[in-house]
């Protein structure tokens, strides 16, 4: 869905590094799903996940289960 139809508030960037301001973006919507989108193109398209599934993704991460993205 394009990210422009999820409004301008709400967005926060829990990854944001040095990165040259190249950001994901997240946003709880209000039936408890979640929207990510890239920070350099605001009104491109989120992906929106349910909380199980955005649930899953943060545990497995948090478990090295995505550790060969790295380096």
């Amino acid at each position: 869905m394009p990210a422009n139809q999820l409004g301008p508030d709400g967005w926060r960037k829990p990854w944001s590094g040095g990165n040259g301001g190249s950001c994901v973006e997240a946003k709880k919507l209000n039936d408890g799903r979640v929207a990510l989108r890239q920070s350099t193109d605001p009104d491109g398209p989120a992906l929106i996940y349910t909380n199980h599934e955005i649930t899953t993704f943060i545990e497995g991460a948090k478990s090295g289960q995505a550790d060969f993205l790295l380096g």
